[in-house]
């Protein structure tokens, strides 16, 4: 088996454990617990909580103490051994803590994937820029497939071409494990985690480097060094903007699968396809995504990082605005442009902020400065637009448990264009192709 078939698969569990569940929650949350937006705003929350700590000390351990692959191994086991557990939680209170606990092991192993994979290809004489993309692409695959497979076999009403096969088994899986098949997806990510855990064991091993210095602060150690880029205002203004971006990149991925399920409480659209398939709908974003990043280069080098940017800024204002008039008959189209539209709205800010990051910044604290992006968009950013949009949704859009679909992606919209104008007027920054040449070298 070749190291890149193995970093393949690696990269393909890596999501697939994470898409089974992270796109349905939302449904599994509001339908099958009937729990508050505020409940489970709190506990998608945590996502964006544990990315801005575990990242720096599972770093700071691999690089120490314990090889990457092990650590990595170690998270995943104990990550799903962490989700079997969720099904059994009747408790919203209860369940925060339980995710947070899943998401303290899970999150950091998306950046240990990447280091791990950047290890062993360098240490086989791998082009590690022009072989690393293809294996990454496996794992929005990954992610893709696990949302198939979880709209398969954890939908009550599955489409016809599928009824006796995947209702049989998820009902199946159900019965034997003692739970309502909405719960299969979590079940579908502990196995798979717990394999991948398993597996990592038998990648080559990626011992601990030691590049930090024994002389160094804790403040170095941590990467906090790079807090100091506030001081100058055109960063600060970056990263505020990328924090205020931030909280709206999980909204689709909090609420989207939930709104599309929801119109089964319409006669009209309850056998629809919408219905039915909400989590394969969704995963034309995903699908979307792997295009718009070959689009990248393309945009960059025309117009720019700013206005990449922007055009992110604006594709956010069509993700939700188009969700908020479509539906499953006419508005089908909708529906399915807001998912396409998705891949450059997700994109196109995050690697070009990437990039922004990677060109303005001193190359002693540019990784530093990375994993500050990463914190204020993932981080920061995320775990308050999940905690607050569940509080707003609640208080403003729910009226005897039933939710205003179109005013709250009408309110999600106008956030991201407020969001897109004030990033036009007040960030300055000029076009220059040679700041995207000096990445290459």
């Amino acid at each position: 088996m070749s190291i890149k078939f193995r970093l393949t698969v690696m990269s393909f569990l890596q999501f697939f454990v994470w898409g089974a569940w992270l796109i349905t929650i939302g449904t599994y949350c509001f339908n099958a617990k009937g729990w508050t937006g505020a409940e489970f705003g709190a506990i998608f929350s945590t996502l964006g909580l544990s990315s801005l700590f575990m990242p720096a000390i599972t770093g700071i351990i691999a690089d120490k103490w314990l090889n990457a692959e092990k650590l990595y191994g170690i998270l995943h086991i104990l990550y799903g051994i962490i989700l079997i557990y969720v099904p059994k939680v009747n408790d919203p209170n209860v369940l925060y803590y339980v995710i947070f606990g899943a998401m303290i092991c899970y999150m950091p192993t998306i950046s240990l994937s990447n280091s791990i994979a950047y290890t062993i290809l360098k240490n086989n004489k791998y082009d590690v820029v022009k072989v690393f993309p293809p294996i990454r692409v496996w794992g929005t695959v990954g992610f893709i497939a696990a949302m198939w497979l979880t709209n398969i076999f954890s939908s009550p009403n599955p489409p016809s071409f599928i009824h006796d096969f995947g209702l049989s088994v998820g009902n199946g899986i159900a019965t034997l494990l003692n739970s309502p098949v909405t719960a299969n997806q979590f079940y579908f990510a502990a196995f798979f985690a717990i394999v991948l855990g398993v597996y990592s064991f038998t990648l080559p091993q990626c011992p601990p480097q030691r590049l930090i210095s024994k002389e160094a602060s804790f403040t170095e150690q941590l990467g906090l060094n790079a807090f100091k880029l506030f001081s100058n205002s055109k960063m600060a203004l970056f990263l505020l903007f990328s924090m205020f971006l931030g909280a709206a990149l999980q909204l689709t991925n909090m609420y989207g699968d939930a709104f599309l399920n929801d119109f089964k409480n319409f006669p009209e659209y309850k056998d629809s396809i919408v219905v039915s398939s909400s989590t394969i709908i969704m995963s034309i974003s995903q699908i979307s995504e792997t295009v718009f990043i070959l689009a990248i280069p393309f945009f960059l080098k025309r117009f720019g990082i700013k206005q990449v940017m922007l055009f992110s800024m604006i594709a956010w204002v069509l993700r939700f605005g188009l969700f908020a008039f479509g539906d499953p008959a006419e508005g089908l189209w909708m529906i399915i442009l807001s998912c396409i539209v998705y891949g450059m709205a997700f994109d196109f800010f995050n690697i070009s902020g990437s990039l922004f990051v990677e060109t303005t910044t001193d190359s002693s604290i540019r990784s530093s400065a990375q994993g500050l992006f990463m914190m204020m968009t993932n981080g920061v950013g995320a775990f308050l637009g999940s905690y607050v949009s569940g509080l707003v949704i609640d208080n403003y859009y729910t009226q005897n448990g039933i939710k205003d679909w179109h005013n709250i992606w009408i309110a999600f919209s106008t956030y991201a264009l407020i969001i897109g104008i004030a990033f036009a007027i007040f960030f300055k920054h000029k076009h220059n192709p040679a700041e995207l040449e000096q990445v290459k070298h």
